[in-house]
């Protein structure tokens, strides 16, 4: 199984209302844009869509949701990973219900499996669906990172077919494309390490700045592909600050902030997250300023 999942993939925002409940209709209408403006897919209900505070319900209705609007156009993976094994079987195949193309399974966070544990967990998800499954490696959040080794194992199951990879090794990047084989796709997770992990063999990005730049984005992954590394260089040093600004504090905090001054009405983050500072809104409107984008 070797789906295509395209090259630009951007992880949604969950838009709320001011009663800070799931906004269906703005994640519509957002989506829409993202696909108008660069993105090949969708991951809905990843990290930056604030997955562990949204109920089964809101998830299921957000697949549905964003499936019915732009399915058919582009890829709509949903974030269907946690850490109670059980519970990511029911959302995954609640999710395939839905009709999405494919599932993202995040490292189990907290519990701090092994190796053999995050095997297990992985394919006891994989086996239980006919979807492709993009595993998603972030130990910066999660207290466990997902070796290469251990992603090897996974690559033989049928299903799992791709990674995001978030850990901020290069060295791990260049053993992951060392040992998994030729269609096991890799995509960086960190938006400022997309030029560097191409160069590595990656396929494209998991993206959080594609809501503001998916278009850029997309001519820097093209150029890289075409073989004019300066332009894609140029590029990724246009957007570099941008990349990193968006990064000042909590994802998707600051990407909330961006998007509310640039008139999407997203709402804030819910608690624990909490909206930006003053001074981290400034240092935003700073690098959107320097992006062009206001």
């Amino acid at each position: 199984m070797t789906p295509d999942f395209g090259r630009l993939i951007t992880a949604m925002i969950t838009p709320y209302d001011r009663n800070m409940q799931v906004d269906y209709q703005l994640a519509r209408k957002l989506a829409r844009h993202l696909v108008q403006n660069g993105s090949d897919g969708l991951v809905v209900c990843g990290t930056t869509g604030e997955s562990p505070v949204l109920s089964k319900e809101e998830k299921v209705e957000l697949f549905r949701a964003v499936v019915e609007e732009v399915g058919g156009q582009a890829t709509v993976i949903a974030g269907t990973g946690g850490n109670n094994t059980q519970a990511s079987i029911e959302l995954t195949r609640a999710a395939e219900k839905a009709g999405v193309d494919g599932v993202m399974l995040v490292c189990p966070y907290y519990n701090k499996p092994s190796q053999e544990g995050l095997y297990q967990h992985f394919k006891a998800v994989a086996t239980s669906t006919n979807l492709p499954v993009m595993l998603y490696n972030i130990p910066g959040r999660t207290g466990i990172n997902l070796l290469p080794a251990t992603v090897a194992r996974l690559a033989e199951i049928d299903n799992i077919v791709a990674i995001k990879e978030a850990a901020g090794s290069m060295d791990q990047v260049s053993e992951l494309r060392r040992v998994l084989p030729d269609d096991f796709v890799i995509y960086s997770g960190d938006d400022s390490l997309t030029l560097p992990m191409l160069a590595l063999g990656a396929r494209g990005i998991v993206s959080v700045a594609a809501h503001l730049v998916g278009n850029e984005i997309k001519q820097m992954i093209n150029a890289f592909m075409a073989g004019n590394i300066t332009l894609a260089t140029q590029l990724h040093l246009k957007l570099y600050p941008l990349f990193k600004g968006l990064f000042i504090t909590t994802n998707p905090v600051p990407l909330k902030t961006a998007l509310t001054l640039l008139g999407w009405p997203v709402g804030g983050p819910r608690l624990p997250l909490v909206e930006t500072t003053a001074q981290e809104k400034e240092s935003i409107k700073k690098v959107m300023e320097q992006a062009g984008l206001l």
